[in-house]
This record gives C-alpha cells, sequence and structure tokens, in this order.
C-alpha cells in the first residue's frame, strides 16, 4: 500500500533545525543526519515538494545547506501492515471528538505507524487535518481518546490534564489478590527502566499515584477499576504487576515476552481498556462525562 501524499496524517509535517556541519546542500546534511533513510528516498520527497522551507517553499537536490536552516519534511511509510480493527467515534462538536480505540491502533503516527493510527484513520474520516489529540493511551490498551477539533480552544481543554483536572477511570483484569484491603492507593516513583520501553517503581519520592479498586471478582481473575492521578507511562501496567497482578496479556510486565518488531497476536490483546473520562467542560462549565462501548469480558 502506497502512501498518499495528500492523506491528512502526511498534512502535518515534523520540522528539523539543521545542524552545525560541513554539507553543501540540504540533501546531503538530511542524508547524515537521517542515516536510516536511504538518499533515494529523501530525493524523491523533494521531487513530489514533499520537504520544504521555513515559507513552505520546495527545497530541492541543489538547495544549499545553512545552519539552523528551518526544514519541514513528511514522514512516510511506504508499506504500512493494516491493523484489522475499526476505532467508533462516540461523540463530535466543534471543539471535541471522543474515540473508542481499538487495542494495538496507536493513537499517533510515530516508528513504523503512519496512516494506520488513530489520528490519520480520524483525520481521513473527519477531512479534518488539524485533529490533534489531548491526551494519549498505550497502543496496546483500548479505550477512550479525546481530540482537540478546534485550534483556537485546544489549550483550554489541553489545560484539564496538565492541571489534572480530567477525571480518569481504567478497567484491567488481573490475577485475584485477596490478601489485600480495597479500595487501596499505589504511591510510587516511576523511572525509566531496562530495556528502553520499560518503566519501573524505585526508590525515592513518588511521582505515581492510583486508586485501585475491585468492580467484579471473577475466581482467579479479578476485573479491577483504575483512577490514575497522575498519568506517567505504564502507570497502571507497573502498578498491578508489583502488587502480583500483572494484567492479563501483558508483553512487558513483569517481564519482557513480546519486543519491539514482533508481529502482533491479535488473539491476547492487553486487557486494559480506558472506560471512563469525567471534566467540567472550560467553556461552558458544565460537567460533561464519556464512557468506552468497549468490554474486557
Amino acid at each position: 500500500m502506497s502512501v498518499d501524499a495528500r492523506s491528512p496524517s502526511n498534512m502535518r509535517p515534523s520540522t528539523l533545525h539543521l545542524p552545525r556541519g560541513n554539507w553543501a546542500t540540504v540533501l546531503e546534511c538530511l542524508c547524515a543526519h537521517f542515516p536510516a533513510i536511504a538518499p533515494a528516498v529523501w530525493q524523491a520527497r523533494m521531487a513530489r515538494g514533499r520537504v520544504l522551507d521555513a515559507h513552505g517553499q520546495p527545497i530541492t537536490l541543489q538547495t544549499a545547506y545553512r545552519e539552523g536552516l528551518k526544514v519541514h519534511y513528511f514522514r512516510e511509510v511506504p508499506a504500512e501492515t493494516p491493523i484489522p480493527f475499526e476505532e467508533r467515534v462516540l461523540h463530535v462538536d466543534e471543539h471535541l471528538l471522543v474515540a473508542d480505540k481499538p487495542h494495538f491502533l496507536p493513537v499517533m503516527p510515530a516508528g513504523e505507524y503512519v496512516e494506520q493510527t488513530l489520528q490519520a484513520r480520524l483525520a481521513k474520516r473527519l477531512g479534518n487535518a488539524d485533529l490533534v489529540p489531548l491526551h494519549r493511551i498505550d497502543r496496546h490498551t483500548a479505550g477512550l481518546v479525546l481530540f482537540s477539533t478546534n485550534r483556537q480552544s485546544r489549550g483550554q481543554y489541553q489545560a484539564l490534564f496538565r492541571l489534572r483536572q480530567m477525571e480518569k477511570c481504567y478497567e484491567a483484569l488481573a490475577p485475584a489478590l485477596p490478601h489485600l484491603t480495597f479500595p487501596l492507593l499505589r504511591t510510587t516513583r516511576l523511572d525509566a527502566a531496562e530495556p528502553f520501553f520499560r518503566m519501573q517503581e524505585v526508590t525515592g519520592e513518588a511521582n505515581t499515584e492510583t486508586r485501585i479498586d475491585v468492580a467484579q471478582r471473577l475466581g482467579e481473575h479479578w476485573l479491577y477499576r483504575l483512577y490514575p492521578v497522575t498519568g506517567k507511562k505504564h502507570q497502571l501496567r507497573v502498578h498491578l504487576a508489583a502488587l502480583g497482578a500483572p494484567i492479563l496479556n501483558d508483553p512487558f510486565y513483569p517481564q519482557v515476552t513480546d519486543a519491539p518488531g514482533v508481529p502482533d497476536d491479535y488473539s491476547k490483546p492487553l486487557k486494559l481498556l480506558a472506560k471512563g473520562l469525567s471534566f467540567i467542560d472550560p467553556l461552558t462549565g458544565e460537567r460533561r462525562s464519556f464512557e468506552s462501548q468497549l468490554s474486557l469480558l
């Protein structure tokens, strides 16, 4: 599947300020800065007007290098593997869009994913290249994602997350913890771990906080409700694993069982769902609540 240069996901470029060096042309600099991208790829992008300067003018093979020059370029993945699960739009108005994201679908373009992302799919469906997610959930996690549809009001909704005024509820299916008393509060310090894509609890002042309760006791596995106050990477996955109840089908915790680059096993989705979002609308002052229509059971 070839990338459509006109698709909404490719209408928002990445930007590079050229670093110091001895290159004669912008092309030479880009090839050196991105060694994984073949020169022929940059040449083809330039020929199609996919590399621009700060004024939106095409950069050519002959454009002279200059330190600090702002270069806009459009990421392209020539052959993405389709992700066979569909998102669902639960609500859309002049300011917000709420979507139910399926497991395995990334929220935003990154790495090998450009068109097969929630943002790209929704931008194409709505014809709105300015659609921007207000927060993210992991590719392995399903559930609610809130998007801004209007740049004029975007900052006011982004502030809800920054100021922790967005109430979030997740559900997770994980081993039973009959020896613990619920609800409980998990407050620990998370930091980077090895491999690079993992997190871990370390000693020090807490920088994460999650309230954990039990929704259903289902024998050897329980359905937990998780209410994160903070939003650190993999916070819920690490907290449950640390309690002795790693989320079912988690490929990273407590041990890595599925490294990046290995094809997804669609029969084993991570049993973690962003179930609910609730907040006071900064424009109207009214309380708004949304709930995922997906289920882990």
